[in-house]
């Protein structure tokens, strides 16, 4: 009789599973979406795992196909999840994530999550910026009650857009003649600045930018984030030029005489 029992509450909870499942996919594939992803965002491996089929296919446009869980698992940990002071940061564009439930004869065995996600560096000391922006399409079924993805496909990686946020002032011609002149960039050589009306023009061997104040001492590229900032002396004159991309210094620049 108790073995009876317990096989019937067993069954029920089953159904009720399945019931769940299927009554709100949408919900429950976007929780467990939004588990996964918190667990790539701190190289959690087993995390990622609980996730994904047994059977699982992964395409990649840049790194090839990974067949089966095991090696997915080996794939993280040796590659994404090997480097303590280097880790990525997974976030979706907001309003791109549909799902698509996937029925036969009424009834739901799957669903397509589909959108886009850009993914921020993380390195050690430095400050988090945005690298790239991809699409994503997971194939996820239900397998013994539980919503698990059998198929990932990772794929158009490309660099994530850059939106500039700064704002420009207006210092005058007269305030940036202080800034003219040849700076020894001496990975990328020699580096020419003009004053204009109310911007700088920079030359660096045949590629020229228009740098925009920010303040008296910075200036910014609209189109990419890159910063230059000037170094004054106690008399006010330019000794050299910092530059920072997203946030972290990639050369400075000493000024010529």
């Amino acid at each position: 009789m108790r073995k009876l029992l317990s096989l019937h509450l067993l069954l029920l909870i089953t159904a009720g599973q399945l019931s769940a499942q299927q009554s709100d996919p949408e919900k429950t594939i976007l929780h467990n979406d939004s588990l996964f992803w918190a667990a790539y965002n701190t190289c959690d491996v087993e995390g990622m795992l609980k996730f994904v089929s047994d059977d699982l296919e992964f395409y990649h446009d840049k790194g090839g196909p990974t067949y089966g869980k095991e090696a997915f698992g080996k794939s993280l940990a040796n590659n994404l999840c090997s480097n303590k002071d280097f880790h990525l940061r997974r976030e979706a564009v907001a309003g791109t994530v549909h799902i698509f439930p996937l029925k036969s004869k009424d009834t739901i065995y799957g669903a397509i999550l589909s959108g886009n996600h850009v993914f921020y560096i993380n390195e050690t000391g430095k400050k988090e910026f945005k690298d790239g922006l991809a699409r994503f399409t997971h194939l996820w079924i239900i397998r013994d009650g539980q919503w698990v993805m059998k198929r990932i496909l990772s794929y158009d990686h490309g660099p994530a857009p850059y939106t500039n946020t700064r704002q420009a002032i207006k210092p005058g011609a007269a305030a940036l003649k202080k800034y003219a002149g040849k700076y020894d960039g001496k990975e990328i050589g020699i580096i020419t600045v003009v004053p204009q009306e109310s911007t700088l023009l920079l030359t660096a061997g045949k590629k020229q930018y228009i740098l925009y104040p920010e303040t008296a001492t910075s200036f910014f590229l609209k189109e990419r984030d890159l910063v230059f900032e000037f170094v004054l002396d106690a008399k006010k004159k330019t000794t050299k030029m910092v530059i920072k991309e997203n946030g972290n210094v990639t050369q400075e620049a000493d000024k010529l005489p």
